[in-house]
Parts: structure tokens; sequence; C-alpha cells
């Protein structure tokens, strides 16, 4: 018997896109300048994208029954893993009052997406394999959303060398 449905893996992937929303507008209201402020409100719109994605697909989840070593083992993982990749209210208030400065906020979002990558690519096994694609997508943006991150960091890391 399971630990939950499989319904709530995707309510932690929509949360995993809620906090993400959150994270860079924050970010966003954060830093003063343009095009920082251009790329965190351009990641948080993509996050609201993902967010009705994964509504749309929690309908449409098929019982999935994946091999385990004892009864939940599948679902206490991915509940794990969730739980240390969501944060609670609390926690994400701690966590955006130790962001004092750009790069320290790039980092914690370079982090955030790779997590989300690992989420992504474990529930992918939920979902009917015609709506797969949907999951390969997103998790293709969120590389690209990594990639811009981090070209963002090269370029502040190559600016301050300069100074």
């Amino acid at each position: 018997m399971s630990v939950f449905e499989p319904s709530e893996v995707f309510q932690f992937a929509i949360k995993i896109e809620e906090n993400g929303e959150k994270f860079y507008r924050k970010m966003a209201e954060k830093f003063n300048d343009p095009k920082v402020q251009e790329l965190f409100s351009y990641l948080a719109d993509e996050e609201i994208k993902h967010k009705r994605i994964y509504e749309g697909m929690v309908e449409g989840i098929e019982k999935y029954e994946p091999f385990e070593s004892y009864p939940g083992e599948y679902f206490e993982y991915l509940r794990a893993y969730a739980d240390k990749i969501i944060f609670d209210a609390k926690a994400f208030d701690e966590q955006q009052k130790k962001i004092t400065d750009l790069m320290t906020a790039i980092n914690v979002a370079m982090d955030n997406e790779v997590a989300s990558i690992l989420y992504y690519h474990e529930i992918k096994n939920l979902v009917p394999k015609n709506q797969r694609g949907s999951i390969d997508k997103i998790m293709e943006e969120e590389r690209r959303h990594f990639l811009a991150l981090s070209g963002m960091r090269t370029n502040i890391s190559k600016n301050q060398e300069k100074k």
C-alpha cells in the first residue's frame, strides 16, 4: 500500500513551481539591476506556466505501481525528496533573509532548478506515456533556466574581476 496517491506527487510539483515563482518575484524586487529584474521576472512567469501544466496533469494520472522492495518505497522516496526541496513558509522566509547579494541569489536559484529537474525526472514514470513529453519539455525549460542563471553568474564574475 502506498504512502499517498500518485496525484499527490503532482501536488508537490505544483508547490515546487509556486515556491519558484515566489522566490523569483522576491529576487526581482530585491535587486535594482534591470537585467536581473527582467531575468527573475521571466523565470517567475515560467514557473506559473509549469504549474498550470501540472494542474492539468493531476486529473489524467493513471494508477502506477512501481517495482518496490517494500510497499510504498517509491512514494516514500518522492515524498522525502519533495520535502527536501519544498520549503515551508518559515524556511522560505529564513532563506530570503540569508540572500544579501546577487551571487547568492543566483546560486540558490540554480540549486533549486537542478533539484526540480531531478524531481521531475522521477515523477515522469507516474504519467501515461503519451503525457511524458510534457514533463520532458518542462525539464528542458528548467535546464534553460539553469543556463540563463549560469550565464548571469558568469557575467557578474567577469564584471567583478574587471573592477
